[in-house]
């Protein structure tokens, strides 16, 4: 599994946080250093290598296409 979108952000680059917030089970929250890339609900089946993969490709959308996921705030 390659994940370069976020190994670049925790290398220095911006912060991930992965776990319960408020009511949500797990998600998945991704940010550069100015702005908020993707924050994702991991599915009731869906693996954890599977919300990792999800998130790497959401910020690389963010990134190339400038298009924010937010499945938290909808």
């Amino acid at each position: 599994m390659k994940l370069k979108n976020l190994e670049f952000l925790i290398n220095g680059h911006g912060g991930v946080t992965l776990g319960r917030v408020g009511p949500i089970r797990c998600v998945a929250i991704a940010c550069d250093e100015d702005q908020q890339l993707a924050a994702l609900v991991r599915g009731k089946r869906e693996s954890f290598e599977a919300l990792l993969t999800r998130l790497d490709a959401a910020i690389g959308n963010a990134w190339d296409e400038e298009v924010y996921i937010d499945e938290i705030n909808g």
